[in-house]
């Protein structure tokens, strides 16, 4: 778990409760926790800074970082890709996004290649990318946020489920995922089962970790609907157990940040909001 991604982790479960601002010190504090150097927080957040991603003011020797207006609708968005809902049921459409860019926009494409990833999105071709989720009204706006691609969004059907089947094999790895999931899921059973035994810098510690962990999983499983699921998924059964465990160890991880930062967070560290 790198120090910047964690930084944005406690940010995204815990500070932005908090009028999305913190002293550095208290950040040291929290980032000791879970391992990291107080020098390498500090330096850590300089540069988030210099990127644009807090603002800083001083209160006397204190330094306050503020969440800017842009990292909140990034946390905003990244914690509604995590925390929704595993789906079941399907209506038989994907959402189907072509797009075109010239050769020499390579960092464009790789940029539009890991948006579209993000939202739950497969490559079927280069430029041809599915899933099956109602994702049009997002997609639509790719076109603002990569004004040098053509973007065109459409819905599409198969004539069969085997069609669809044979879709959601090739725009995703599933073999593969689903070994992970099946990895995430034995890795996390302690886990699981001790959560009434954490409480302090270790609850917060387990919780972080449990986020790092599952969060690379949205870039790469659109969800996948009973319809689409090959025998054996694991897929919903691990995002269950990560909102169980997350949620079991909600109230000692948060009651050990308010400590720290001695200031109430509320119920939206406890309770996932925008979901």
């Amino acid at each position: 778990m790198k120090p910047r991604a964690l930084i944005l982790d406690v940010f995204g479960d815990y500070l932005r409760y908090v009028d999305s601002e913190v002293r550095a010190s208290d950040l040291v504090t929290l980032l000791a926790a879970l391992g990291v150097e107080p020098a390498t927080t500090r330096v850590t957040l300089s540069r988030l800074r210099q990127e644009g991603w807090f603002t800083t003011r001083r209160v006397g020797r204190e330094t306050i970082y503020r969440l800017s207006d842009e990292l909140l609708v990034v946390l905003d968005e990244g914690r509604s890709r995590i925390f929704e809902p595993y789906a079941d049921e399907w209506d038989g459409a994907w959402t189907q996004v072509i797009f075109q860019l010239d050769e020499s926009d390579r960092s464009v494409r790789e940029q539009l290649k890991k948006r579209l990833s993000w939202l739950g999105f497969g490559s079927l071709t280069m430029s041809t990318w599915l899933t099956p989720s109602d994702q049009r009204v997002r997609a639509h706006r790719l076109r603002g946020e990569f004004p040098s691609a053509t973007v065109d969004v459409l819905l599409a059907r198969s004539d069969s489920v085997d069609g669809d089947r044979s879709l959601a094999e090739r725009c995703w790895d599933l073999v593969a995922l689903n070994v992970d999931y099946e990895r995430f899921i034995v890795e996390h059973a302690v886990l699981e089962d001790s959560v009434a035994e954490l409480d302090g810098a270790a609850a917060l510690a387990a919780r972080t970790e449990l986020v790092s962990t599952y969060r690379h999983f949205p870039f790469r499983d659109p969800s996948l609907p009973l319809a689409l699921r090959p025998d054996g998924w694991r897929g919903a059964d691990a995002h269950g157990m990560f909102l169980a465990t997350h949620g079991a160890l909600a109230p000692a991880a948060t009651e050990y940040v308010e400590s720290v930062i001695g200031a109430p967070i509320g119920n939206g560290a406890l309770v996932p909001q925008n979901v």
